[in-house]
């Protein structure tokens, strides 16, 4: 659950930024900053991974995400 806030947190917080940003730009940083913030929560919330629902499923992904890291170090 600490996941979903803070991704949802860091894509309202960069949002906000590119919005004022596109805001100060464009002359209208009240209607930017909120199409900002109403992006950042979208791509807040399409930064989370789905975790796997089973005991087998989480223990396997475990596994296979351990293996990745090995051949990538």
């Amino acid at each position: 659950m600490t996941n979903k806030s803070k991704h949802a947190g860091l894509g309202i917080a960069l949002g906000a930024a590119l919005g004022a940003v596109f805001g100060i730009i464009a002359g209208n940083v009240g209607a930017w900053l909120a199409i900002g913030v109403a992006i950042g929560v979208v791509l807040g919330a399409s930064i989370r991974r789905k975790q796997p629902e089973c005991p087998q499923c989480a223990s396997m992904h475990q596994s296979h995400t351990a293996m990745q890291q090995r051949r990538t170090s």
